[in-house]
């Protein structure tokens, strides 16, 4: 089944990928490896998973201003996701994907979705994320 979710994009741009859905917020400063794109955390629920090239689905960041040097390192070595979707505006993520258009000319979407909207992906669905924030799903179980 396909449907489209109408979203803020705070950092416009498209991309698409596998949804990799959270939970709850990641801190990518030391919960992200950023040479390898995997998920270093403990504690975090996807421990282990990979977010390069996937839509990564995760309610906020969290923790310190450093989040931001992270993403952009993520984004300057090829490990990013794709694009980022929250439920909510995360200005530390939003000035790493934008530091990283000015130094690199590569950026990662970023786009906030309303609540309920935000809770329908699942992890796995197909997303495809528009510069004018609309997510189209493709959920592979017709669901």
């Amino acid at each position: 089944m396909t449907r489209r979710l109408t979203g803020n994009p705070v950092v416009p741009g498209a991309a698409e990928g596998v949804a990799l859905v959270a939970a709850e917020p990641l801190s990518f400063w030391g919960g992200l490896n950023t040479a390898t794109g995997e998920i270093v955390d403990r504690r975090h629920e996807l421990s282990g998973r990979i977010v390069t090239g996937r839509v990564f689905v995760l309610p906020r960041g969290k923790g310190s201003s450093t989040a931001s040097a992270c993403l952009l390192e993520s984004i300057r070595a090829g490990t990013a996701p794709a694009a980022i979707i929250t439920s909510r505006i995360d200005p530390v993520l939003a000035l790493g994907a934008i530091v990283a258009d000015e130094l690199y000319g590569r950026s990662v979407p970023i786009v906030v979705l309303p609540e309920e909207a935000f809770r329908s992906i699942q992890d796995g669905d197909r997303l495809t994320v528009e510069p004018d924030g609309a997510v189209t799903v493709d959920s592979p179980d017709g669901a």
